[in-house]
C-alpha cells in the first residue's frame, strides 16, 4: 500500500514498479496523453501469448475471463457494481455503436460542446455534413456550460454528448446531475465522456447523480492500461435499444433464442453492443494493471490527492517563475480544485515549446494553443521542479 506522504518521502516508492519505463530517470510529463505502465504489464501480455500457445482457439474462455476482469475494474471505479459494460478497441469503435442505435431519423438533433476530444468533434462534424442537426454549445464559461446545454434540449434531440473534465483545459464542468434529469424528463440520451476523469477524479456515478447516463471512457491515460482498452458503460433502457454498427459477437447470448425472419437477435445485457473477433492481448494487460492499482491502494481518492497535490505544485511553481503572459500563461480564475489531472499553459507557441522542452528531456503534450503538463504518480516533486526550471530557461 502506498500513500502521499510514503511519496514525499521516497520519490521511488512507485517508480521503482515502472523500472521499463524508466520514469525515475526521465521527466514523464505526458500523463494526460499517455503515463508509464508498471512493469507487472509485461505479465499480462506474457499471460495473453501462453494462453494462445497452450489452448490455440479454445483461448477465448481465458480471455473472456480477462474481459471481464476488465469490466470488474470499470464498473469499480464507477460506483456501479452492476452496470453493463461494452469494452471496445477505441472510444470511436463504441462512439459508432452508441450511435448507430440511435433514432435519428425520429430525432436528428445531437447536442455537443466545442470543447469535445477529436473522436466526438470529427464524427459528429462528418455527420453534420450528412444533414444531422448538431448543436455544439461554446465550453466556456465552464461553470454555466453543462445548463447552457441543458436549455438546447428538446423533444427532436436523440442524444448529449459532454465531457467530465475538458480535455484542453483540465476544467472540471459542474452540473453534469442537472443536466442528466433534464435530458431524462425528455427521454435524450446523454453520454458523459469520463476518459479525462478516471484516474484523477473519482466518478461514482450515484454521487453524481449520473446512473441514467451513458459513460464513455478509456485506460489508454491515467489508468495505465495502454492501448485497446476502452469501455461504453450502459444505462438500464439500453436494453431496448438495436444498434445498426453490429457484431457477430452481440449475438452470442441470443444463438439459441428462437429467431424471427427478418429481424437480426441481439443478446441482452452488454453484449448486445459488442463487435466481432478481436485482440485480447490489451485485456489481459489492462486486467493485471488493475490489480497492481489493487495491490498498492491506488485508489480513486488516493490518485485525486496525488494529482491535486502535484497540479498545486506545477501551478505554484509556474507562478514563481514570473513568465511573460504574451508568451505563456494559464487560468487563474478557475480554483485548482475545479482542475482534473493536468495543468494546462496557454502559449503563443505551444508546439513549439513542447518541442524545446522534449530536447531538453522533459517531455509534455500540446494541443491547439494549449501546452499540458500531466504529472503521474510515480513522479517525484524534485522532477517536476526541474521541469518547470527548464521550462523558465526556455521561455527566457
Amino acid at each position: 500500500m502506498t500513500n502521499l506522504d510514503e511519496l514525499r518521502r521516497d520519490p521511488n516508492a512507485l517508480a521503482a514498479h515502472y523500472t521499463e519505463f524508466g520514469v525515475a530517470d526521465r521527466i514523464l510529463l505526458t500523463g494526460h496523453s499517455h503515463q508509464a505502465w508498471p512493469d507487472v504489464a509485461r505479465e499480462g501480455l506474457l499471460e495473453a501469448f501462453a494462453d494462445a500457445a497452450e489452448e490455440v482457439d479454445t483461448k477465448w474462455d481465458r480471455a473472456f475471463a480477462k474481459a471481464d476482469e476488465l469490466r470488474a475494474g470499470f464498473r469499480a471505479l464507477l460506483g456501479d457494481p452492476h452496470g453493463g459494460i461494452a469494452l471496445g478497441a477505441s472510444t470511436h469503435d463504441l462512439v459508432i455503436r452508441f450511435l448507430s442505435a440511435m433514432d435519428l431519423r425520429g430525432r436528428p438533433r445531437l447536442i455537443t460542446t466545442d470543447g469535445e476530444f477529436h473522436t466526438l468533434r470529427r464524427q459528429l462534424a462528418r455527420l453534420a455534413e450528412e444533414g444531422v442537426e448538431v448543436v455544439r454549445v461554446p465550453s466556456t464559461p465552464v461553470a454555466t456550460l453543462a445548463e447552457r446545454v441543458a436549455a438546447e434540449v428538446t423533444e427532436d434531440t436523440a442524444a448529449v454528448l459532454v465531457s467530465a473534465v475538458l480535455f484542453e483545459t483540465s476544467r472540471l464542468v459542474p452540473g453534469l446531475a442537472h443536466l442528466a434529469d433534464v435530458c431524462l424528463s425528455k427521454s435524450v440520451n446523454l453520454v458523459v465522456d469520463a476518459y479525462h476523469a478516471l484516474g484523477v477524479v473519482p466518478f461514482a456515478l450515484h454521487d453524481l447523480g449520473l446512473t441514467n447516463a451513458w459513460v464513455l471512457g478509456g485506460g489508454y491515460k491515467y489508468l495505465q492500461l495502454g492501448e485497446g482498452n476502452c469501455f461504453l458503460r450502459m444505462p438500464a433502457h439500453a436494453q431496448e435499444l438495436r444498434p445498426v454498427v453490429t457484431g457477430w459477437y452481440a449475438e452470442f447470448g441470443a444463438l439459441a433464442d428462437e429467431r424471427r425472419p427478418g429481424q437480426v437477435a441481439y443478446a441482452s445485457g452488454s453484449d448486445r453492443f459488442a463487435g466481432a473477433t478481436y485482440d485480447p492481448t490489451s485485456h489481459y494487460r489492462g486486467a493485471r494493471v488493475f490489480r497492481f492499482f489493487a495491490e498498492h491502494g491506488l485508489t480513486p481518492e488516493f490518485l485525486r490527492e496525488v494529482s491535486r497535490h502535484q497540479v498545486g505544485f506545477l501551478a505554484e511553481g509556474f507562478d514563481k517563475l514570473g513568465l511573460p503572459e504574451d508568451i505563456i500563461t494559464r487560468d487563474r480564475e478557475t480554483p485548482l480544485d475545479r482542475i482534473g489531472g493536468f495543468l494546462s499553459l496557454k502559449c503563443a507557441d505551444a508546439g513549439a515549446l513542447q518541442a524545446a522542452l522534449a530536447e531538453r528531456g522533459v517531455r509534455t503534450d500540446s494541443r491547439g494553443a494549449y501546452l499540458r503538463f500531466g504529472p503521474a504518480p510515480y513522479l517525484s516533486d524534485s522532477q517536476l521542479d526541474s521541469a518547470l526550471r527548464i521550462l523558465g530557461e526556455i521561455v527566457r
